[in-house]
């Protein structure tokens, strides 16, 4: 069920929490607006109750007209909890794109667990429910926070190329090939890296076994799940990839049809591959049998008779396998007005990308949405909405350029550590932020591709370096958002790349492999230029995901993601400048219509913006836009200033997010 639109754009100060503290933010102002948007949430829930309303994206006139997917009707079984996109109260929260996921870390809360354990638990049950996005067969970045340590650590649970891949891994008769053909083929398959990321949580941090935080997402792969239209929709976009792979087609295509809307789809293979690996660890895929079918299905891919397609065999061995290590490093971390934010490091480019766009913009008063900016924050208090547009298209304009300039030196410097040299602190120094921040111009907007900068070797607005275009980067994925009683709080992205990864089904196990491998530079996006994005033996191809953690005088805040290819870092920008700038409530700040810019000829716009007068303002300034239905799909988590955790996602985007908290209480259940 859809509840009625609500506006969460209240300014009013919740009854019983105290007022904001004063703060040391550089800007003077961003505390006051964190708090603002703090209490504008707490007090519309103290309004509506414990469990909200689903409010209205902005872009909601446009959805039909443009084929988005809208929630579909609730078909779940009797108990499982309503979805709705932000939620409040004590004992822990998880927000997630599903509610039987949300449901299922929630569970794992109730019976004892931390944020690590309910964590995984939510991520393996999103491989029943999300299967087209995440699961046994890809991989991730898990940023954890430790609340009695006070400490921010990451685990890259990558895929990597086999040892025996090289930088023309792609390349046939010295060219790249097709992009379709290493999409769905054994050539694009990546050494999973979820598993052994999922063991290496809980071995450091958890408190429950594998096979305890598997139960839920076992049970519901045995019992079924019910089809959404999202579901169906994006089976359809794969179903004549599924078609060409038998094992694919009979989990997904049941009858050669498509799943109906409404119905209960089971993964029996699954449940079976889940209690394996609760039975004998995570060493059954390394090491044993399911690795074994996993090299099999990559080696030869099993193609249904008579398939008109091309299937690459990959070169993935049993050896590969067994060498697969995530890696335990340092999160990046920047620092915005007061802020500091951890992130990934490299191989993700998504913590030096958001760090460093926030560093251009450390300097710049973007100012609150709407009327009630104040003279001292510079913005103008009076004129209605010309002067809420100017503010509108000073943000924007400003949010565009930075990601612009960010995601330029992105391409130049960012890929796997081990293999490159990632000037990773220096990418993330003020210093060289504000080189780049003087590009930026408040009458004109800057062309791309946009030469990169030189992180080592600063130079004041220069750009007389070579230009590299960004390439594409699949864009189904899935995030996470969990915290625990205790204060511990786990952001984390999963994915098998783009939507379905390769298509191929390993028979037998239920689930899908990654194409994770396509996320490589085919060939050096700019001739004579290195790029440190190329193939190469157990290389991990460099990532977008932006798992955040937000951190105010050592506590945290805000914990935030979400999926979308190269745009997960733009959505993760835009949603922490709507929020910690602007002062919109966190669901707000998910649910606020997004542009992305990627050092591309155009930027992407969601019809919420497309459709604005703000647009034709703004390409005035030179800016050109495209149209995007959908950007991202975000969750996150917030910490209350009275120790309730609020839980937030998406209103429409796929279908809506599930935010859900243990105790939806108004008053702290004994012993909290």
């Amino acid at each position: 069920m859809v509840r009625p639109a609500v506006s969460l754009r209240s300014t009013a100060t919740a009854p019983g929490l105290p007022p904001p503290a004063a703060g040391r933010s550089r800007s003077g102002g961003t505390r006051a607006r964190r708090w603002a948007a703090v209490a504008a949430t707490a007090a519309l829930l103290t309004t509506l109750g414990s469990v909200p309303a689903i409010a209205e994206g902005p872009a909601t006139p446009d959805r039909a007209a443009d084929g988005a997917r809208p929630a579909s009707p609730a078909h779940t079984p009797p108990g499982t909890p309503e979805k709705t996109p932000v939620a409040v109260g004590y004992g822990g929260a998880v927000s997630s794109v599903d509610q039987d996921a949300s449901a299922a870390g929630i569970e794992v809360l109730r019976r004892g667990g931390n944020a690590v354990d309910a964590a995984v638990a939510t991520a393996a049950a999103l491989g029943v429910t999300e299967p087209y996005s995440a699961g046994v067969g890809g991989g991730g970045y898990f940023v954890y926070y430790d609340a009695k340590r006070k400490r921010v650590s990451t685990i890259d649970g990558r895929e990597t190329a086999p040892r025996s891949a090289g930088s023309d891994l792609f390349l046939e008769n010295g060219k790249p090939i097709p992009f379709a053909q290493a999409v769905t083929s054994g050539l694009g398959v990546g050494t999973p890296g979820t598993p052994a990321t999922w063991d290496s949580a809980l071995d450091r941090w958890g408190t429950k076994s594998l096979g305890q935080v598997l139960r839920p997402a076992q049970r519901l792969a045995r019992d079924g799940f019910t089809v959404d239209e999202t579901f169906r929709s994006q089976t359809a976009d794969n179903q004549e990839r599924f078609a060409d792979f038998p094992a694919s087609a009979k989990l997904f295509l049941p009858g050669g049809k498509l799943p109906v809307v409404g119905s209960t789809l089971t993964n029996p293979d699954l449940a079976r591959t889940y209690d394996l690996l609760a039975r004998q660890g995570v060493d059954a895929l390394y090491r044993g049998e399911i690795g074994r079918d996993i090299v099999r299905t990559v080696r030869t891919p099993p193609v249904a008779k008579g398939a008109d397609r091309t299937v690459r065999p990959g070169d993935l061995t049993r050896a590969d396998l067994r060498a697969y290590a995530p890696r335990s490093q340092a999160p990046s971390r920047s620092h915005y007005k007061g802020l500091d934010l951890y992130g990934m490091a490299p191989s993700s480019s998504g913590g030096t990308t958001v760090g460093e766009a926030l560093n251009i913009l450390e300097s710049a008063e973007l100012g609150r949405v709407g009327k009630g900016a104040t003279a001292s924050e510079g913005e103008a208090t009076k004129g209605g909405e010309k002067a809420t547009r100017q503010s509108e298209k000073r943000f924007l304009h400003r949010y565009i350029e930075a990601s612009r300039i960010a995601f330029a030196d992105r391409g130049r410097w960012v890929g796997d550590p081990a293999f490159e040299d990632v000037p990773t602190r220096q990418l993330l120094q003020q210093r060289f932020a504000d080189a780049r921040a003087c590009l930026i111009s408040d009458d004109k907007a800057l062309t791309s591709p946009l030469p990169a900068g030189d992180p080592r070797h600063p130079k004041r607005c220069d750009a007389s370096g070579t230009a590299s275009p960004t390439p594409y980067e699949g864009r189904d994925t899935t995030h996470l958002t969990v915290a625990d009683k205790w204060g511990n709080v786990v952001a984390y992205t999963l994915t098998i790349e783009q939507t379905g990864g390769s298509g191929i089904t390993v028979p037998g196990r239920g689930f899908l492999l990654n194409n994770e491998l396509t996320d490589f530079s085919f060939a050096p996006i700019t001739p004579g230029v290195h790029d440190p994005n190329l193939p190469g033996p157990g290389k991990r191809p460099r990532s977008s995901m932006s798992p955040t953690i937000v951190l105010e005088d050592g506590r945290p805040v805000v914990a935030l993601g979400s999926p979308g290819g190269a745009t997960i870092i733009t959505t993760v920008l835009q949603t922490l400048l709507n929020h910690f700038d602007r002062g919109l409530p966190l669901v707000d700040a998910i649910a606020a219509p997004r542009a992305s810019q990627r050092n591309s000829a155009t930027t992407e716009l969601e019809p919420g913006l497309w459709n604005s007068p703000l647009r034709a303002e703004l390409e005035a300034l030179g800016h050109r836009f495209t149209k995007n239905r959908e950007i991202g799909a975000a969750t996150g988590v917030q910490r209350l200033p009275d120790g309730r955790w609020l839980a937030a996602a998406e209103t429409n985007r796929r279908g809506g997010g599930s935010a859900q908290v243990v105790f939806p209480h108004e008053t702290a259940p004994t012993g909290r």
